[in-house]
């Protein structure tokens, strides 16, 4: 069972999270419910704490300054996630510094809330598993997987902000780590997709390729032929004849 601190300046929100939400069905257990970022910090001195349910924008101390605070701490630190009514990802930069790639929106929807813990569950648990890096590693190149597998099936419209939303991950950290993994962008890896798709496009001789070109996202024919000259070799024309 892994300990979860909950910090809300707002009574309601933070009692509704506390107790409403079944946390022992998802390994986790409440070990206390704070209203400011100080005393997060000081409940810290004396207790384990695995996991920081935090509100980002408090009096005082907010999220942010109780992230940096936490990521200067010795030792084991606890993962902090970010609870904001903020349905964007203004905070990000400043979130990355420190560590935060989770976040939760408010209004909390219970069922976000369990996909996203089971997914930090998993993390713990390979953190606290015999050999941490290797089973990090691990979890890192699922996370990669799904990188792959939504450029694959979103290429017309793919971004990463809206990628790093159904990860429930931090933007910047994703980014991160996807050129950490695959010495790629995440553009580059969506631009790949793209061309391989307009390849298997460009195999039916029925199919115009300014059809192709807007199947697969691009709105300006002549910016799709570059592209694709620039990743074949060869315009679309030239790969159609050349695959006849």
């Amino acid at each position: 069972m892994y300990e979860l601190l909950i910090v809300d300046d707002e009574a309601s929100s933070r009692n509704i999270l506390a107790s409403c939400f079944p946390w022992n069905e998802q390994g986790f257990h409440v070990c206390g419910e704070k209203d400011s970022g100080q005393e997060a910090l000081d409940f810290l001195k004396d207790n384990t704490v695995h996991v920081i349910l935090t509100d980002i924008s408090m009096p005082g101390m907010d999220g942010i300054g109780l992230a940096k605070a936490v990521s200067e701490l010795q030792g084991a630190k606890p993962m902090v996630v970010f609870l904001s009514a903020y349905d964007n990802f203004k905070y990000a930069q400043n979130a990355i510094r420190y560590g935060v790639r989770y976040y939760v929106l408010k209004p909390t929807n219970f069922s976000e809330l369990k996909e996203i813990f089971g997914t930090i569950k998993q993390e713990l648990d390979l953190k606290y598993n015999v050999n941490p890096d290797e089973n990090q590693n691990h979890s890192s190149d699922e996370i990669i997987q799904k990188v792959l597998n939504y450029c694959s099936q979103n290429y017309r419209e793919g971004s990463l902000s809206a990628l790093a939303e159904s990860l429930y991950l931090n933007p910047s950290y994703l980014s991160q780590l996807i050129k950490q993994k695959t010495s790629q962008t995440f553009s580059d890896l969506l631009n790949e997709a793209r061309m391989k798709q307009a390849a298997l496009f460009l195999k039916d001789p029925d199919t115009k390729i300014y059809n192709i070109s807007n199947m697969i996202g691009y709105v300006n024919p002549n910016n799709f032929a570059r592209a694709f000259k620039a990743y074949w070799g060869l315009t679309p024309t030239e790969y159609r004849n050349h695959e006849k």
